[in-house]
């Protein structure tokens, strides 16, 4: 089990990458994944409120807002104030999107804000340290959700392409980090080094178990090799319960 020092430590490597590299890192984030576009084949549309956890600078927001007529509440949690500012910018003249943005480090707290339709985990499970840690944080995206609702994962599955791997750097001798724990540096402007956990297939059923919820979905998108994300959705149904779905091509 991770302790509190470490933790913190690899939470604030990571506030520290995104306050150097915001603005790149905006600057590689324009478009909407492929496997959103998946993701609407099985969510009921139009949903009517959406928690975005590590919302970075909201465009699947705004991704949402192309694909329904229907006004919903978009709920950002993020804990860069200038990704805020930039999901701010990009959202706020979408006339179906009713604005709602949180600062808040998740790594803290995992207390959220409302009970939505549609909870997204895109870019976030791979930056929280500790394997109970991502575990609560599921727990709590599956306690917002209301009756009927869906809980969307992403898992970014970066160890496995040569690409990413190639930038693995050194840990510092004194830290004792958790197997499949990495730092990766930033080859784009600012030279930056973030922490970045590798979920494989394991531990990516222990989250789906942590949720308590029924899985709906399961598949692999994204990327140059259409792989580098694997995506579980979830739904909180009456009698919710977990069983693996198999991984589709």
């Amino acid at each position: 089990m991770m302790d509190d020092e470490t933790r913190l430590r690899l939470n604030q490597i990571n506030r520290e990458f995104y306050a150097r590299t915001a603005d790149e890192f905006d600057a590689t984030r324009g478009r909407a994944w492929a496997g959103w576009r998946r993701l609407l084949k099985i969510i009921d549309l139009p949903v009517a409120s959406v928690i975005d956890i590590g919302c970075g600078n909201g465009r699947f927001g705004e991704f949402l807002a192309r694909h329904q007529a229907e006004t919903f509440v978009y709920h950002g949690i993020d804990n860069n104030r200038r990704l805020l500012d930039l999901a701010r910018k990009r959202l706020s003249g979408l006339p179906n999107l009713t604005l709602r943005l949180r600062d808040q480090d998740v790594v803290l707290t995992h207390t959220l804000p409302m009970q939505a339709q549609l909870v997204a985990l895109f870019g976030i499970v791979h930056h929280m340290p500790g394997f109970m840690q991502r575990q609560a944080l599921m727990a709590s995206a599956a306690a917002r959700l209301q009756p009927g609702g869906y809980l969307a994962l992403a898992a970014w599955r970066f160890y496995e392409e040569e690409r990413f791997r190639s930038r693995i750097a050194p840990w510092p001798s004194d830290m004792l980090v958790e197997r499949n724990d990495f730092l990766l540096d930033w080859r784009r402007g600012e030279h930056a080094l973030r922490y970045c956990h590798y979920v494989d297939d394991e531990e990516h059923q222990a989250l789906i178990a942590a949720s308590g919820l029924t899985v709906v979905g399961d598949y692999r998108a994204d990327g140059a090799t259409g792989q580098l994300n694997r995506y579980s959705v979830l739904r909180k149904t009456e009698r919710s319960e977990t069983s693996p779905a198999p991984v589709e091509d």
